[in-house]
């Protein structure tokens, strides 16, 4: 039996789609199970929340007033998840930390030692994610902290500075750009960058297609859109396509990626790799990690 979060999930996902085959693709469902599922709600509630046509669903006057109560409740039902979770990790002496890019063993791994030499009782587990789509919090719903350039800005959103640095243009080793070993932003406007998903938020795209350069997306993008960096580095050594990474992620991507041509970006703005959090996170581990990497960039700063 369906638990009403699941119900509520699934409603919200119908509304936002606005079609029942989307939703139950997105939801990774069959549609008769879904289909069930919102009549098995409809007769919960009593009345009906969706008209069904031969384009898709609409809300009824019902379901407006009612998807507005889904989210709140779904939310929260989401929340009290999430807490329990990072408690139980807590609990168990765990942190869960999210990266997005190299491991953070390979990518920073003065911070991991330190931490693990001060803190030798606990125990940390990382997470390969997705790139960041929708809300800030709720892609961090299954990690106590993420490793990462840092995803839109939110309240109850935080985030530390673990690596400021140049961006680098990776591209196929066939590109005509790889000859060079720097290159300003200009060089690189015009040419195709890699399209990333349209649920990726736009903003965290938009650093890796230089966007804040340019003022807007690139004119030409390919046709496949990245969800995850094992995706974007699959579409750039298959084809022409290009993207901007943090300097050190580039230099890893070299040492491992076949065919792979780095090229700094003497000018761009810099990356700024940091460690974010939701500032009601439950684990208190979370605050050594911070300590540790605070404590490390203050004695970057006075050397």
């Amino acid at each position: 039996m369906l638990s009403r979060a699941n119900q509520l999930q699934y409603f919200i996902a119908v509304a936002e789609e606005g079609q029942i085959t989307r939703a139950a693709r997105r939801l990774k469902l069959a549609q008769p199970v879904l289909s069930q599922a919102l009549a098995n709600l409809e007769a919960e509630v009593g009345v009906d929340l969706l008209k069904r046509n031969a384009r898709g669903v609409t809300l009824t006057e019902a379901g407006k007033a009612f998807l507005v109560d889904a989210r709140r409740a779904f939310a929260a039902e989401i929340d009290a998840a999430r807490t329990a979770q990072a408690l139980a990790r807590a609990g168990r002496g765990t942190i869960a930390v999210g990266f997005v890019g190299p491991p953070p063993l390979v990518s920073d791994p003065e911070l991991f030692a330190s931490f693990r030499e001060t803190h030798p009782e606990l125990e940390v587990s990382f997470q390969d994610m997705p790139f960041p789509r929708g809300a800030t919090a709720d892609w961090l719903a299954d990690v106590d902290i993420a490793l990462c350039h840092p995803p839109a800005a939110e309240a109850g959103i935080r985030s530390h500075a673990v690596r400021v640095e140049p961006r680098a243009i990776l591209a196929h080793r066939s590109h005509p750009l790889a000859r060079r070993p720097e290159l300003d932003v200009a060089d690189v406007l015009d040419e195709t960058f890699i399209s990333y998903h349209p649920s990726v938020q736009p903003g965290w795209a938009g650093f890796h297609s230089l966007d804040d350069h340019r003022g807007g997306p690139p004119e030409h993008l390919t046709s496949d859109h990245a969800q995850t960096t094992l995706h974007m580095v699959a579409i750039m050594t298959s084809g022409r396509a290009i993207t901007a990474v943090p300097q050190t992620d580039a230099a890893l991507a070299l040492q491992v990626v076949p065919d792979v041509a780095v090229m700094r970006l003497s000018d761009a703005d810099p990356a700024r790799v940091s460690l974010v959090w939701r500032s009601d996170e439950p684990n208190p581990h979370v605050a050594m990690l911070l300590a540790t990497a605070e404590g490390l960039s203050s004695g970057a700063d006075a050397v």
